[in-house]
Parts: structure tokens; C-alpha cells; sequence
């Protein structure tokens, strides 16, 4: 049965999860095990978007309800990652000022030991080619949450490989809108949990060290 935080978040109660987040620190939970129950809430939240429960507005304010509860266990959660698997870089693509999910992702991804470099919205083909020359990742990842946006990421991948560094990194593509077919069309590997966009891909690129 999900805790009683899952079940705040998953009915998007942000006073009560910020209560009970509080209220865990101060018992002295360990942040990662907080962190488990917030993914557990958003797991919630991604059922009732997929039974159309929730909308986009709702998965929205989920989004901004798990980062400021997050915001609240950084401090723990830096002290508990000592396994660093590697580097990501991570961005939403060009075109798309949307950073739902992106947040997410680099928030989980950092407290499982993966140093992120974060990009932010809107990021030029360049930059991404820059980040990696500077930061030798082990992986990329590109977010979008239009579906406007697909040649954009498809022309990501296309100035990484130009610039031939392509094959040097595992290149993750999610949001939303990302289905199999299209991440695969974009050049990179899906990282898809039904329609919410969220789960599998980023565990596999890493040798299923993260969870």
C-alpha cells in the first residue's frame, strides 16, 4: 500500500506533502528513502493520466509539487550518493521551453549517483555538441513535451554524429509525447512508462544500477 506521501502527491495535495516530507526529515528518514516515496506518488499521478483521470495541467502541477519537495531532501540525498555511475548531459531540445520530466529525470538520476549536467530548455543542436566535448558523458538526454519538436531532436543527434560523437555516448530521448517508434526515429533509445513518458531506458544504459 502507498504511503501516506505517495498518496498525497498522487492526489497532488501539495501542503500535505510538504508536511510529510517535514516531517520524515525530522524523524530522520533517509532522504533516499523519501525520494522512493515521492517516484512512488508520481507513479500515481502517470496512472491517472493514463485512465484520463489527470490531464496535462495535473502532471504540470506533479511536476512542480516533486520538485519542491525534492528541493527540500538535497542536502540529505548529497551526503547518501557515494556510487557515482557517470556523467549525463540533459536537456529539452531546441524549440520546446517545457522542462517537465527533464526536472524529474535529473533530480532521480543525481541522487542515484549520476553527475548531471543540466542544459535547461531550449538548447541548441551546439550546445548539446559542446557539452559533451567538455564533459565526456556517458549518456545524453534529449526531453520534449511537443510533438513539434521531433526534427529537432532527430536534428540533435544528427550534429552529434556530424561532429563524431555519436558513438561515444548512449543517447536517451523521453517526454511525453515519445512513444518507441518515434524515439527510435529521433536516433535515440525510448525511455517510456506508458503515456506518462517516465520509467525504462536510463536503468538499462547504466548497467541497471539505477532504480
Amino acid at each position: 500500500m502507498a504511503s501516506t506521501l505517495s498518496q498525497a502527491l498522487g492526489a497532488l495535495d501539495e501542503a500535505k506533502v510538504d508536511e510529510e516530507v517535514r516531517g520524515e526529515l525530522a524523524a530522520e528518514t533517509p532522504a533516499l528513502s523519501i525520494l522512493g516515496e515521492l517516484q512512488e506518488g508520481m507513479r500515481l499521478v502517470g496512472e491517472q493520466y493514463e485512465c484520463n483521470e489527470y490531464f496535462l495541467s495535473e502532471l504540470i502541477l506533479a511536476s512542480e509539487i516533486f520538485k519542491n519537495a525534492s528541493a527540500l531532501l538535497a542536502e540529505g540525498l548529497a551526503k547518501q550518493t557515494d556510487n557515482k555511475l557517470g556523467t549525463m548531459v540533459l536537456g529539452t531540445v531546441k524549440n520546446d521551453i517545457h522542462d517537465f520530466g527533464k526536472d524529474i529525470v535529473h533530480m532521480v538520476l543525481e541522487s542515484n549517483g549520476v553527475e548531471v549536467v543540466d542544459l535547461g530548455v531550449n538548447v541548441p543542436y551546439e550546445r548539446f555538441v559542446e557539452a559533451v566535448r567538455e564533459h565526456s558523458p556517458r549518456m545524453v538526454g534529449l526531453s520534449c513535451l511537443l510533438t513539434t519538436v521531433f526534427d529537432d531532436m532527430r536534428a540533435t543527434v544528427d550534429a552529434l554524429a556530424q561532429a563524431g560523437l555519436r558513438d561515444q555516448v548512449t543517447i536517451l530521448v523521453g517526454g511525453g509525447p515519445v512513444d518507441k517508434k518515434r524515439g527510435r526515429l529521433c536516433g535515440g533509445r525510448p525511455v517510456l512508462r506508458g503515456r506518462s513518458g517516465r520509467g525504462r531506458g536510463s536503468q538499462e544504459s547504466t548497467g541497471g544500477e539505477l532504480t
